[in-house]
């Protein structure tokens, strides 16, 4: 079975951060739409989401924003504060089939200056 160059990129991308994972470490997973951007933050040893946050939640749905990048800032604000709250500060970035650039790029700049570390 050939894989598409989506699964490709989200496999070659995600396997790397597997590789090198230390424990004690999550990873932490962007996806994004054309409209919305939700990430969550994973732990890879137990195969479980430990937290998640979207911006199709209510509470973001209700803010006036303006465009994407200010939703992306909205979310990342919103994940970092959930992860200070279970004393999780130190990550890997799994950005998946996406660039490092514009919303994503955003959002993890967004992420660093909360006091996330990755």
């Amino acid at each position: 079975m050939k894989l598409q160059t989506s699964d490709r990129k989200k496999f070659r991308v995600s396997n790397k951060l597997k590789k090198f994972a230390k424990p004690g470490r999550f990873r932490l997973s962007v996806s994004r739409s054309s409209k919305n951007i939700s990430a969550q933050i994973i732990d890879d040893k137990k195969s479980v989401t430990i937290l998640s946050a979207s911006s199709i939640e209510k509470d973001i749905k209700t803010l006036n924003k303006k465009n994407k990048t200010e939703l992306s800032k909205i979310v990342a604000e919103k994940l970092a504060k959930k992860a200070q709250e279970m004393k999780i500060t130190k990550i890997y970035f799994d950005r998946g089939i996406y660039k490092y650039h514009g919303r994503v790029k955003i959002f993890a700049d967004t992420l660093r200056k909360n006091g996330m570390e990755f």
